[in-house]
C-alpha cells in the first residue's frame, strides 16, 4: 500500500514514499543483498567527527536474534512485528579512544533514517519503533555498558491492512498520512514567522 506524502514542491521518492506500515507480509523474505544494503546505507550515514555511533543488531524472521529482538518490543509492536522479513535494534555506542562521542543518539538517528530510506528504495517498507525493553535487549545479547539501545526498527515487504485484525489498527493503516503544514515548521524573521 502507498500513502505518498502530499508536499508542496516534489521531493526524492524515497521521502515520499517513506512511512510506517505495520502491516507485513509473513510470508516474505529479506535477501543477503537487500540487507546489507540497508547496513550500508546506515554505515555511510553522517556523523560528528566521523565518531560513527551507530550500531545495529540483526534478526530475520526465524532465527534466534529475531526471537530475542521480538521479545524485548511491547505487546502492542509484537502484535505486528512478528510478521516483518527482519528485526533490528539500532544501539549507539557512546564512547571510544578519546572518550565520550557527541551527539552519538544523533548519529543513530541519521544513520536509520538512512536505513530505513534504504528499504523503500529497495520496495520494502521500514517501521522505527520505541516501544521496546533496552534493558531486555542489552541483557540478551550481552552488550557493553556504552552501548545503549536505543530504536527498534521492523523491515519487510507490504502486505494489506487486513492481516492486522484489529480495527483500530486497520483503521489507523489506512489513515491519511499528515504532518504540520510548512509555514508551522520553518521560521524566518522570528519564531512563528513563516520562512516561506
Amino acid at each position: 500500500m502507498r500513502k505518498p506524502a502530499e508536499t508542496s514542491v516534489p521531493v526524492a521518492t524515497a521521502i515520499a514514499e517513506r512511512w510506517s506500515p505495520r502491516a507485513y507480509d509473513e510470508t516474505a523474505t529479506i535477501t543477503d543483498a537487500q540487507l546489507t544494503a540497508l547496513l550500508e546505507a546506515a554505515r555511510w550515514a553522517p556523523s560528528f567527527g566521523n565518531t560513527q555511533p551507530a550500531r545495529y543488531l540483526v534478526g530475520r524472521r526465524g532465527d534466534q536474534a529475531f526471537a530475542r529482538i521480538l521479545a524485548a518490543l511491547n505487546s502492542g509492536n509484537q502484535a505486528w512485528a512478528f510478521r516483518a522479513s527482519a528485526l533490528l535494534v539500532g544501539v549507539m555506542v557512546t564512547t571510544n579512544e578519546k572518550g565520550e562521542v557527541p551527539y552519538a543518539e544523533y548519529g543513530l538517528g541519521l544513520a536509520s533514517e538512512n536505513l530505513v530510506l534504504q528499504a523503500v528504495d529497495l520496495g520494502l517498507i521500514g517501521h522505527q519503533m520505541a516501544g521496546f525493553s533496552p534493558d531486555a535487549v542489552r541483557t540478551s545479547f550481552g552488550l557493553p555498558e556504552d552501548a545503549i539501545p536505543r530504536v527498534a526498527i521492523a523491515v519487510g515487504s507490504a502486505a494489506d491492512a487486513s492481516v492486522l485484525d484489529d480495527p483500530k489498527r486497520v483503521e489507523r493503516e489506512l489513515a491519511p498520512r499528515r504532518r504540520l503544514p510548512l509555514a508551522e515548521f520553518a521560521f524566518g524573521d522570528g519564531w512563528g514567522t513563516p520562512a516561506l
